[in-house]
């Protein structure tokens, strides 16, 4: 098997590796250190232009292929991502600043993703309808949208890139990637193993670059007719505006400030360890981070001290260390938690323990508050680090209302052995998603990623993703009368 290397300073272009017009490039740092390692293309807007051309001419061939030919194409493709997740995770681990284990669950999930919608493309069909008169039949066609712009974060890279970019392919759709600045690391590499795989030149083109430089010029430019973003809930509603001046449909995966909820009945040994990981993972940098906690009142206390003494053993170090957490990805997330550290103190709060990290790399410690009311920033607001705000309730109504007392609505976690009360609590509870007895859900490839409130919106996620890549087109027949 080769090694996989990605060269610097390049874009993915028509199948090529190609040099930015500007010939400058972005340095890629690695979080631990604060040193660069790779240096990234840093596209401008005549590189989207150059990309967007390249998956226009590929579209006509791409979408006419027969689908389970192009099946097979992501099916081999699915399969070099499992033959390199060794060098894809270090890529993944050195750029966001995971431990090298994070990175090679999410690499292998990242090709059980391509591999599900590899076996999904020949599987795309519409529907037969029924008619009034004998002499009519109606029917519908799935097809794709063209040429799908996908801008996505940095910290899961390797999933979110084929979480959007998989079920479009599979459909029949051409992608223009705009991969995260601070993360391009494993986008690249993936990439790089398309061609091998089989995928036509320009089927898939990836740019690397500033926001404003490189993802603007992409999401506003007259070409695409998807866009797919994952970020910043103000980076979306800019998106959302850029998008109607062409009138392009969205898919936007944004903020959260997900609970835990946890009642009185509760397994703590298996809920404390669940609600640990929810908020240390990829240091609480993850937009479904369980950065709520809601306790009820009878076992308040003995949460709080259980989960404090779990805060205090995470070990944090670099990613090659492989230990429980690594830093903040860079600088300027490092000061936006930092900033939320000192608030939550000024006002009010209590930390329970942990603070800042030291002066090497971007650490923060995992850090619990008590003593906080709904009003507070760190209770309300999307941190994105390892913080964690924890408050009493009283009762399963009262435990809803502050669950929904928030503008996202991501994920709730429930805990309890009451059925019936987890059930009530499903169906009262304004969120995309909930979990019962465990905090998300990474095991089951095609499980919906769905959103709710200003957490965003889609047409379809998991096993329906392919809805959001494909439009739908009624066609009827008027039969002429038998001879």
């Amino acid at each position: 098997m080769s090694e996989l290397a990605v060269p610097e300073n390049r874009l993915l272009i028509a199948g090529s590796w190609q040099s930015p017009a500007s010939g400058e490039a972005l340095p890629v740092l690695d979080p631990a250190t604060q040193q660069a390692f790779h240096q990234a293309g840093r596209a401008t807007a005549a590189d989207v232009d150059a990309a967007v051309s390249a998956a226009r001419t590929a579209y006509d061939g791409w979408s006419r292929m027969n689908p389970s030919d192009r099946g097979a194409i992501l099916a081999r493709w699915s399969q070099l991502i499992f033959q390199h997740v060794e060098e894809l995770a270090r890529y993944e681990a050195q750029d966001v600043g995971k431990p090298l284990s994070d990175a090679r669950t999410n690499i292998f999930i990242a090709g059980s993703i391509l591999g599900y919608f590899a076996g999904a493309a020949d599987k795309l069909h519409g529907a037969t309808l029924p008619s009034r008169s004998a002499d009519n039949t109606g029917f519908t066609l799935r097809e794709p949208l063209g040429v799908c712009a996908m801008v996505i974060a940095w910290n899961v890279p390797a999933i979110l890139f084929m979480a959007d970019a998989a079920p479009a392919l599979a459909a029949g759709n051409t992608v223009v990637l705009k991969p995260s600045e601070y993360a391009p690391m494993s986008p690249l590499a993936i990439a790089a193993l398309a061609a091998e795989a089989g995928l036509p030149p320009g089927v898939l083109n990836v740019v690397t670059g500033l926001g404003p430089e490189a993802g603007q010029p992409l999401t506003s430019h007259p070409g695409i007719n998807h866009i797919s973003f994952v970020g910043s809930s103000a980076t979306g509603r800019a998106i959302m505006r850029s998008a109607a001046e062409n009138l392009v449909p969205v898919k936007l995966e944004l903020g959260g400030k997900s609970p835990n909820v946890v009642f009185a009945d509760a397994d703590l040994d298996a809920a404390v360890p669940a609600i640990l990981e929810s908020i240390v993972e990829n240091a609480g940098q993850n937009c479904y981070a369980g950065s709520r906690l809601l306790i009820e009142e009878p076992i308040y206390d003995e949460v709080v001290q259980r989960l404090a003494a779990a805060m205090e053993a995470v070990k944090a170090g670099p990613w090659h260390e492989d230990l429980d957490m690594g830093p903040l990805v860079n600088g300027i997330q490092h000061e936006r938690v930092s900033g939320f550290l000192s608030g939550g103190v000024a006002g009010g709060a209590r930390v329970v323990t942990g603070g800042p990290g030291g002066t090497d790399g971007w650490f923060v410690k995992p850090t619990l508050f008590d003593k906080v009311t709904p009003d507070m920033p760190i209770v309300r607001e999307e941190i994105f680090g390892p913080v964690l705000a924890a408050e009493s309730f009283r009762g399963a109504r009262d435990a809803i209302d502050r669950v929904n007392a928030t503008p996202y609505g991501l994920l709730v976690s429930v805990w309890t052995n009451d059925l019936s009360r987890a059930l009530r609590v499903t169906q009262e509870v304004r969120s995309g998603q909930v979990s019962v007895n465990e905090f998300a859900n990474s095991a089951i490839i095609g499980f919906p990623f769905n959103l709710a409130k200003e957490s965003g919106f889609s047409q379809g996620g998991g096993y329906e993703a392919m809805k959001e890549y494909t439009s739908e087109k009624g066609v009827t027949i008027k039969m002429r009368p038998l001879d």
